[in-house]
């Protein structure tokens, strides 16, 4: 090694942020192991590489006993004090060995050292980045796919889309630009691993926050979201502000906000429902787009009954009971719903504990706007 090597070192350290000290003392490492296997040799040496130079030299560290059994690890008495008259027994002298053609062996390694450390910057650099994306939603391309996974092209890095991960009404082709949610992002030994989803529900709480304003800047908050990914969802939205519509705000001007993420997501159909900390009215508004008449709060069980006209009894539960799925996922709350002829044989229509949701807004359903 020479200066310029030592020059290279130090634009390394500028431009990959690896510590100029860092890179050397891996060198010295890696040559005393190039050292002891290209020339036999079991001592217990030391390399130095001068940092100014790049000058490189060996030196075998021996004990200082009174009678040697083993020369490559023990010196005697007397050959030390040759060295320097102070040298006592236990003492450890260094005795200069450097091979004459160490120099070709000694960049080989330096090579394979500095290759390796910008290899694990670069990976330490990705992993920093995206470990702050972590819960985030970036743009990728789709650049192959196997019988596990897609692999999607973030930039710096190509992430992993799981099948369980991937939304059922999607196809994915080479080239395709996909907006995914980052679920993991680990350290593994071949770098940093990215996992994303499609079907996550935090997918849609950032799209939501892509496309609307109100939200980025906290005037309305999305308190909840339930998914059933590439099908439908709900999502519960709040003001503090009372003069602020939060429903509205999502919705856009004729529906163009809600509109560009159905499209994103492949026409999968989004309630919007307005949330409220009373769970008579957050209820009735998550059962949308279905009236509810009555609601009943167990407060013990986390569960309710609710009472829907006779002819919204099939809506309020939904194609395969998807929407009163959705609404308890979104609400938190165990719904029993129950038509208007039912609750009248159980008796439960004139029950004081039934209350009428008051206040209840309207809600949004992407499906009216098919």
């Amino acid at each position: 090694m020479n200066s310029e090597f030592m020059d290279a070192l130090s634009t390394l350290e500028r431009e990959k942020g690896i510590g100029r000290e860092v890179i050397t003392e891996a060198i010295e490492a890696a040559l005393i192991s190039g050292y002891k296997r290209n020339f036999n040799q079991a001592q217990n040496v030391r390399v130095d590489v001068n940092r100014e130079t790049g000058s490189i030299r060996v030196f075998a560290r021996k004990t200082v006993v009174e009678e040697v059994f083993d020369a490559r690890l023990e010196a005697s008495l007397d050959e030390a004090k040759n060295m320097n008259p102070n040298y006592e027994v236990d003492d450890i002298i260094e005795i200069e060995v450097t091979p004459k053609d160490f120099g070709r062996i000694a960049a080989q390694t330096a090579k394979q050292v500095v290759t390796q450390r910008v290899r694990e910057a670069e990976r330490g650099i990705i992993y920093s980045d995206f470990i702050d994306r972590e819960e985030d939603i970036m743009t990728g391309i789709v650049q192959r796919q196997d019988h596990r996974f897609i692999y999607v092209d973030l930039g710096k890095v190509e992430a992993l889309l799981p099948l369980n991960e991937q939304m059922p009404n999607e196809s994915y082709k080479h080239n395709d630009r996909i907006k995914a949610y980052i679920t993991k992002v680990e350290r593994t030994t071949k770098g940093p691993q990215i996992l994303i989803s499609r079907s996550h529900p935090g997918l849609l709480k950032r799209l939501f926050e892509l496309e609307v304003p109100e939200i980025y800047d906290g005037t309305v908050e999305i308190k909840s979201v339930s998914r059933e990914a590439g099908d439908r969802s709900k999502i519960a939205v709040h003001a503090e502000n009372p003069e602020v519509d939060p429903v509205g705000a999502c919705v856009g001007q004729r529906g163009q906000r809600v509109q560009t993420i159905v499209n994103e997501l492949k026409g999968e159909k989004i309630d919007i429902v307005r949330w409220s900390e009373n769970p008579v009215e957050y209820v009735a508004n998550a059962l949308s787009p279905s009236k509810v008449v009555k609601v009943n709060v167990n407060e013990d069980e986390k569960m309710t009954q609710v009472i829907v006209p006779d002819y919204q009894l099939s809506l309020a539960i939904g194609k395969r009971g998807q929407n009163a799925r959705l609404a308890a996922k979104l609400t938190g709350w165990k719904i029993d719903i129950k038509s208007e002829s039912e609750a009248e044989e159980l008796g439960l229509l004139d029950n004081p504990n039934f209350l009428e949701p008051v206040g209840v807004e309207t809600s949004f359903d992407t499906e009216d706007q098919d």
